[in-house]
């Protein structure tokens, strides 16, 4: 019986693991050293002066060793899966060659012979690989001509198994103490007399003291469970490995992975809603079953298919993407709210000149709030609340929100911008108590060096805002000076101003850089966000400048930010109104003004020069 499940669990094993699979994982990770390596020596980084450094002191981080250990111009993987039945993750590293890897492990973990006695944990040559266990690990480190795989268990014994249990015996009688006493019972009553019955009664039996001399185990029921289940994990660990490399190891593959990024990375997005669901789904379970009006995990999963981080490194600048791939249903309602026509009233408050940073976003808010109820709709349908019933609840939202007239509150367009720095004279406040201990406040006036910023957004409804300006110069809250109003009692940014021009409303603590939609900088905007529904910037060097010279900056960083200034010009964010086979791209980008080397070794320099004394 026991050979039985031995080739059961070998057949499970190899179903699982002994095929190659381009789409059964949870996340994948992977090093395009091919691709990086075209760039830049992953030699060179390694060591470079400044990882040396840190690696000398300490010799858990001495990279260098791996150079001559691993192709670093070939593929690492890195994948695994946290919602299947066997949950483990598997880093995959080619090498230089099998003997590197066996002196590497000896070196590291000690594997071998040790003193002329073989250790426990030992190298076991298996002709076509090598396999090492490090002890009290679900852990197995196998290898070849080409590749090094490090295979881990991640299930965990169960906690219930922690607690002692109580053992039980079978009896076949009852001790009685009391003496027997005939009672005499009404004449009305019923007797019903039990039938005899030998069947052994189980009895819990109260657990014998421990007084030193018995070989008694508070936990011994983990004990025992707990070797059993390393027992069956190392099994599958054996058989797992044996199902990779019998028959020559085939790398892992996952279409989801970009190989033009130097690092690509992918997750199920409804696994992970598989895994917080099971978290958050618990405690309301015992509390009275409200998990069953939860959203579904499985309705996200329908939504967001799964999310890409990739990274690549070049000379003249550092840029990070992310990829959100959605549902056929979800991409067409995002490519909706994404393309939306921007008021051209808003560049009439842009600056003339290129501010130290901005961001601005533009989406469909009616096309938003239509669609929600439906999404609301297919996110929380579950066994307990099918879609008919929701749908009387969003029918009902919608009957008592007029999309069309809500959407006019907020159409869409925001834009933020910083523009420098002012020394203004503010208002302060503090506050301590006097010798009756009552409250005393104290307003005091100072000069300060302030950001100097504006908020821009639209609104079409016909008479909130008016209604709004109104209602704040009835409380004062609104003093009217001009064509703009000024927020009374916000002094800590100096006067902060309040305007409505048509649609566009602002929101500001300066009003001398608006410029009617003249000028370079509102040019190149339009051509930005004419295919960016968000796009925004920050200029590293001017804004490190004009911080420098507004007095708040402490001298000994004032030389650090000058290096950084010279070093880097910008940051840029942008996501694109096109969405392409259902996905929706988020870049970032560290631009720099350098390009004679690639910017991980540009960043390498700087770091050491700050660093250095």
């Amino acid at each position: 019986m026991k050979h039985f499940y031995s080739l059961f669990l070998l057949f499970a094993s190899y179903l699982t693991f002994g095929q190659v699979s381009k789409n059964e994982y949870d996340y994948f990770v992977q090093f395009n050293g091919n691709q990086l390596s075209k760039k830049v020596s992953v030699a060179e980084i390694l060591n470079h002066p400044i990882v040396t450094k840190y690696s000398n002191k300490k010799p858990d981080l001495d990279f260098t060793k791996y150079t001559s250990l691993i192709q670093l111009d070939q593929k690492i993987t890195i994948h695994g899966k946290f919602s299947d039945s066997i949950p483990y993750y598997q880093v995959t590293i080619p090498v230089k060659s099998r003997e590197a890897v066996k002196q590497f492990v000896i070196q590291e973990f000690g594997g071998g012979e040790k003193n002329g006695s073989v250790q426990n944990e030992k190298i076991q040559d298996l002709g076509k690989y090598a396999v090492f266990s490090p002890k009290g690990k679900n852990k197995i480190v196998a290898w070849n001509d080409n590749y090094l795989v490090i295979l881990e268990l991640t299930q965990r014994l169960p906690s219930n198994f922690y607690t002692t249990q109580s053992q039980t015996v079978l009896q076949d009688s009852v001790a009685v103490d009391e003496v027997y006493e005939e009672t005499k019972s009404d004449e009305n009553s019923i007797m019903i007399e039990a039938p005899l019955n030998d069947t052994p009664i189980a009895v819990e039996e109260a657990p014998v003291p421990y007084n030193g001399e018995q070989g008694y185990t508070p936990n011994a029921p983990y004990t025992i469970q707990e070797a059993g289940f390393n027992l069956e994990q190392a099994e599958k660990l054996t058989n797992i490995i044996k199902s990779l490399f019998e028959n020559g190891f085939t790398p892992p593959i996952s279409e989801k992975i970009n190989a033009n990024a130097d690092i690509s990375s992918w997750i199920n997005y409804s696994a992970v809603m598989t895994s917080l669901y099971s978290v958050y789904n618990y405690p309301m379970a015992i509390f009275g079953g409200y998990d069953k009006f939860l959203p579904m995990q499985k309705n996200f999963g329908n939504f967001i298919k799964g999310i890409n981080l990739d990274f690549y490194f070049d000379n003249n600048n550092a840029r990070v993407e992310e990829v959100v791939e959605y549902s056929p249903q979800l991409a067409e309602v995002v490519s909706k709210i994404t393309n939306r026509k921007i008021n051209k009233n808003v560049f009439n408050y842009f600056p003339a000149q290129k501010p130290l940073g901005y961001m601005s976003y533009h989406v469909n808010t009616k096309a938003a709030l239509e669609n929600f109820p439906t999404l609301m709709t297919d996110i929380f349908q579950s066994p307990k609340l099918v879609k008919e019933d929701i749908a009387v609840v969003t029918d009902l939202i919608s009957t008592i929100v007029d999309e069309e007239a809500a959407a006019t509150l907020f159409d869409g367009d925001l834009s933020a911008f910083l523009y420098g720095f002012k020394e203004v004279e503010v208002m302060t406040k503090s506050y301590d108590y006097d010798e009756n201990y009552e409250e005393k406040i104290t307003e005091k006036k100072s000069k300060k060096s302030v950001p100097l910023f504006s908020v821009i957004f639209t609104s079409t409804h016909p008479t909130f805002a008016d209604k709004l300006i109104q209602l704040g110069i009835r409380k004062k809250v609104l003093v009217q000076k001009d064509n703009y109003y000024v927020i009374t009692g916000t002094k800590e940014y100096g006067d902060i101003f309040f305007k409505k021009d048509k649609d566009v409303i602002i929101l500001a603590n300066t009003l001398d850089y608006f410029n009617a939609g003249n000028g370079t900088f509102s040019g190149e905007a339009k051509k930005d966000l004419k295919k960016n529904y968000m796009f925004g910037k920050l200029n590293i060097a001017e804004l490190i400048n004009a911080f420098g010279k507004s007095g708040e900056a402490k001298s000994p960083d004032l030389g650090k930010f000058s290096k950084v200034s010279e070093q880097f010009s910008d940051i840029t964010f942008e996501s694109p109104k096109k969405i392409i086979n259902n996905k929706v791209v988020f870049a970032f980008k560290l631009n720099s003004l350098k390009s004679d080397k690639n910017i991980i070794l540009q960043t390498l320099d700087l770091t050491q020069e700050l660093t250095s004394k």
